[in-house]
């Protein structure tokens, strides 16, 4: 098999596992149909996959084949013992994947996209697929241009690629750990308890808990919180201007961009953000 097809039996093992778990030890409450919106987040999956392909090719892992060659990069002139150049790749785009995401909330540009992925009225392992082919050119685009900068192997690429999706699939799942797992887990990864946080309706949470993998950028940045202010099982999830069904159907999650859309990014200083000290971990 090839790098990518590994990367492809990856994703889907993890998929699976986690869509399956969440048969046995679900932990949030669902409101809309499983169905419906598993269908809905794999057609944009399909889409996303489409776009890239027709306008990045190999996207990242090419990328990085094409600095390799190239000479190009922060890497291929430092000449790091392998492992370290990989575990370094890591940390490193993880903190700018974190960045972007950031910015998707702080720019009202990007907001308009990316509340495509908030919109969902659950949350599942299929949200983690849910993003508007736009949104993923310009992640993809930037990504890119991390490679380039960088310069890892493609090896380093694609270990990064693997954990970056395996961890989207998991940190999005309905499943419940238990407390002391959690907490133990929640100083180094991010959590389907943390991650869940951030798709909350209220805006502070939704200002929170940026990462997807790695969970020391929200606690080393400032942006951190540890307990919602409902229970789990209660987060309401999702946007408060899309509660049916209607709202957020295949065709109005294409158009949702382009349509007058709330501005509730929160780090936006139209909505006044303020740190609640209700939330830091006792």
């Amino acid at each position: 098999m090839d790098a990518n097809q590994i990367r492809f039996v990856i994703f889907i093992s993890i998929f699976l596992l986690m869509l399956g778990l969440e048969s046995f030890i679900q932990r949030h409450p669902t409101i809309d149909s499983k169905t419906r919106r598993l269908k809905i987040n794999v057609a944009l999956t399909g889409i996303d996959i489409l776009v890239v392909r027709i306008f990045f090719g190999a996207a990242a892992l090419g990328a990085s084949q094409f600095a390799e060659e190239k000479g190009w990069g922060l890497f291929n002139y430092l000449e790091l013992p392998e492992g370290l150049e990989a575990l370094l790749c890591i940390v490193i785009l993880d903190l700018m994947i974190y960045i972007q995401h950031v910015m998707f909330h702080v720019i009202p540009l990007f907001w308009r996209f990316h509340v495509v992925h908030h919109s969902d009225l659950d949350l599942d392992v299929s949200s983690g697929l849910r993003f508007h082919p736009l949104e993923i050119l310009a992640s993809m685009f930037y990504k890119i241009g991390l490679v380039f900068a960088l310069g890892p192997s493609p090896m380093a690429v694609l270990v990064f690629e693997a954990i970056l999706n395996g961890m989207a699939l998991f940190s999005h799942s309905n499943i419940t750990l238990p407390e002391r797992l959690d907490r133990l887990l929640r100083y180094v990864f991010v959590t389907p308890d943390m991650h869940r946080i951030h798709h909350s309706v209220e805006k502070n949470e939704t200002n929170s808990n940026f990462g997807f993998n790695l969970s020391i950028w929200d606690r080393a940045l400032g942006t951190y919180i540890h307990d919602s202010l409902k229970p789990q099982a209660r987060i309401i999830i999702g946007v408060n201007a899309f509660r049916t069904s209607k709202e957020v159907s295949f065709q109005k999650l294409l158009m949702m961009p382009f349509r007058e859309i709330p501005e509730s990014y929160s780090l936006s200083p139209k909505n006044n953000y303020v740190s609640n000290d209700r939330y830091d971990e006792k």
